[in-house]
């Protein structure tokens, strides 16, 4: 590795000293260019194997290797601190680093779009200890902020977080279904009321009536990379017509990498559902398995259809279907809207925390994060449906057009 004392033009230290460090027990190392990633592809999934739990399957290396083609660029860089014990990985804090208005911030690798962060550690005597160092060597890394958001409650780090005077700058609720609490589906179902149960047997009756219904489950490959080509533009055009700014789903670079994660397969497992209507695609859900356990990434219906309930014939359809797999848990992410918590049997509290490391950060911390940022938030929601659809196609017009 190249030895430098001197800060390089985003303010990153490069020199050796914070590439490497070791305590009595572990030796950590800063992971900087994507060489050094690759050539972590086996250790790394030998250590989510062995101590990855089924929320951190957005840690994965085939997740973040996805990413990384994507939405690695000139203005993040990344960040990844490994630690090693008498030469076996045992941990993974996988950061970048982003240059932004004169200020470095260190946030998860895999965002915006991976769900939940969190770090892989090693189970054993020395997990708390060995995390705490691993913090004390991310906070050297010259950053002036530590972001780290969507942090669950059950997160390796949580408590560290906590522990340490990190701040919860926002806290959101992941709802979940226990598929596991029954023996098969239809004992499953009977703990919702009678009259939504009929409720969704008629929506369905009534679907049918409009033409040949049929349902389709691809795990990967063309037909998955249809569907989702057609999830897409369905999103598209709810978002649209709901006057709803999306950054996320409206940058060309998510599609191109859902394309690439259900093309490609590996950790997660993608699995990709749809109910048709006379052969043409009414709903489609895009989902993650991962050790038992399933999250609904993307769901997305034909708005023309959207009395004849498709949206909820479609997750009824995934939900059964994962029960019939075996999945014990089926995680409906953030944010707890109204029709998820129709369907689930309980939550996760999911919070964003953040560390100021200089007066930079901590007016970053303090007047963007905690003020500035939420109260856009709330503005925006709040407007009028005209002014958000407005801003939702000025937004979509900016965009380069997607491949």
């Amino acid at each position: 590795m190249r030895r430098s004392a001197s800060r390089s033009r985003d303010g990153f230290l490069r020199d050796e000293q914070r590439r490497r460090r070791s305590s009595d027990q572990f030796e950590f190392v800063l992971i900087a260019d994507r060489a050094q990633f690759a050539a972590l592809e086996q250790e790394w999934n030998d250590l989510f194997a062995r101590a990855g739990r089924p929320h951190q399957l957005f840690q994965a290396y085939d997740w973040l290797r996805h990413w990384a083609n994507h939405y690695l660029d000139h203005r993040t860089r990344l960040s990844i601190v490994t630690a090693r014990q008498a030469g076996r990985l045992v941990m993974i804090w996988p950061l970048v680093a982003t240059r932004r208005a004169g200020f470095t911030q260190l946030c998860w690798m895999g965002e915006p779009v991976s769900q939940y962060g969190d770090a892989l550690v090693e189970d054993g005597p020395a997990r708390f200890y060995l995390l705490s160092q691993g913090w004390a060597f991310v906070k050297s890394l010259g950053a002036d902020v530590i972001h780290l958001r969507k942090t669950r409650e059950d997160a390796v780090v949580f408590p560290l977080l906590r522990q340490a005077g990190a701040r919860s700058i926002a806290v959101a609720a992941a709802p979940y279904l226990d598929l596991a609490s029954a023996p098969d589906y239809e004992s499953y179902q009977r703990r919702y009321p009678a009259k939504r149960r009929a409720r969704r047997r008629r929506l369905l009756r009534r679907l049918e009536e409009r033409g040949a219904m049929t349902f389709e489950r691809h795990a990967c490959g063309p037909a998955a990379v249809d569907l989702v080509d057609r999830a897409l533009k369905l999103k598209e055009k709810w978002l649209i017509g709901r006057g709803i700014l999306a950054p996320v789903l409206q940058d060309p670079r998510f599609g191109r990498f859902l394309r690439e994660l259900v093309d490609c397969g590996g950790t997660p497992a993608v699995r990709v559902s749809a109910v048709c209507c006379n052969g043409v695609a009414a709903a489609v859900e895009v989902s993650l398995e991962c050790k038992n356990h399933r999250m609904a990434y993307v769901i997305s219906y034909d708005i023309a259809l959207a009395r004849y309930g498709v949206g909820v014939i479609a997750a009824e359809d995934s939900i059964r279907s994962a029960h019939a797999r075996g999945v014990a848990r089926f995680d409906l992410l953030t944010p707890a809207d109204a029709y998820k918590l129709e369907w689930s049997d309980g939550s996760v509290q999911v919070h964003d925390w953040a560390m100021p490391l200089s007066p930079v950060g901590r007016m970053y911390v303090c007047v963007w994060l905690a003020v500035a940022k939420e109260g856009i938030k709330r503005a925006v929601k709040t407007s009028p449906a005209w002014l958000r659809r407005g801003f939702a196609n000025f937004y979509r017009w900016r965009q380069p057009p997607a491949d």
